[in-house]
C-alpha cells in the first residue's frame, strides 16, 4: 500500500512518514499544498493524510481539486481547529474522516488502516484467504497460526493482493502501489516477490493470469 503524507510540520511529517514506513505501507511526502496537489493528482496513492493548514495552498482547496479532477483515494484530514464548521467544510470538500490536532499517531494509523480497508471492502482488521490471515493491525500475516517471515516487499505484495483478492491485478498497479516515486521500478521484481510469495505461502492462493497480471484467490468463498 502507498501512502501519501501532506504535512507542513517537519516534525509531524517525519513522525507520520515513520509511523506509515513501519507500518509496512510506502510512503511519499509534501510539506506544501502545490506539492501535495501535484503528488495526489498525478500517483495513485491507497489513502492520502492531509493537513488542512498548509502553506501554498490549503488542504481544502486540494481535496475539492482532486475529486473534481475524479481522484477518489480515501483522505483523511488534519486540522488544529475545534470549530465544528472547518470539520464539515473538510467532510464536505470530499475528505473521509478526520483528525483533530493534537492528536496520537496510533489513531491515525488506525484511521488509514480503516480507510484502506473501507475502499477495497474490508470490515475487519483480518482478511483472510482459507487458512492464509492478514492481520492489519500487527502487519504480520499467517497460514494455520504460523507467522510468516517476509521482508518488507514481500509484506507490502501481499497486503495488496489480499486487500484485492478475486480482482486481477495488473504488474503496472502493483510497481505503482509498492514502490515510492523514487524507486527505480522494475517489473521483473514483481515476479520475484510473487515466487517468494508463494514459496512461503504453500498454498495455490495466487494465480498468474496470463497477459494480465495476478489474482488472490479466496478459498473461503469456494473460489
Amino acid at each position: 500500500m502507498r501512502i501519501l503524507i501532506v504535512e507542513d510540520d517537519p516534525n509531524l511529517n517525519r513522525q507520520l512518514c515513520d509511523a506509515v514506513t513501519e507500518a509496512g505501507y510506502v510512503v511519499d511526502r509534501a510539506l506544501d499544498g502545490e506539492e501535495g496537489h501535484f503528488l495526489g493528482d498525478t500517483e495513485p496513492y491507497d489513502a492520502v493524510v492531509l493537513d488542512v493548514g498548509l502553506p501554498k495552498m490549503d488542504g481544502i482547496t486540494i481535496l475539492e481539486k482532486w475529486r473534481r479532477d475524479g481522484r477518489n483515494m480515501p483522505v483523511l484530514i488534519l486540522t488544529a481547529r475545534d470549530r465544528w464548521s472547518d470539520k464539515v467544510a473538510g467532510i464536505d470538500a470530499g475528505a473521509d474522516d478526520y483528525v483533530t490536532k493534537p492528536f496520537h499517531i496510533e489513531e491515525v494509523m488506525a484511521r488509514v488502516r480503516a480507510l484502506i480497508r473501507r475502499a477495497a471492502g474490508h470490515a475487519s482488521s483480518e482478511i483472510r484467504c482459507g487458512p492464509l490471515r492478514l492481520d492489519t493491525r500487527a502487519s504480520k500475516a499467517s497460514v494455520d497460526g504460523t507467522v510468516l517471515k517476509l521482508t518488507s516487499h514481500e509484506y507490502r505484495l501481499l497486503a495488496y493482493l489480499m486487500h484485492h483478492r478475486d480482482q486481477i491485478v495488473s504488474r503496472g498497479e502493483l510497481i505503482e502501489h509498492l514502490y515510492d516515486q523514487d524507486f527505480d521500478r522494475d517489473s521483473n521484481t514483481i515476479e520475484v516477490f510473487v515466487g517468494r510469495l508463494r514459496r512461503k505461502i504453500g498454498l495455490d492462493l495466487i494465480e498468474t493470469v496470463r497477459g494480465l497480471g495476478y489474482r488472490m484467490r479466496d478459498l473461503d468463498a469456494g473460489v
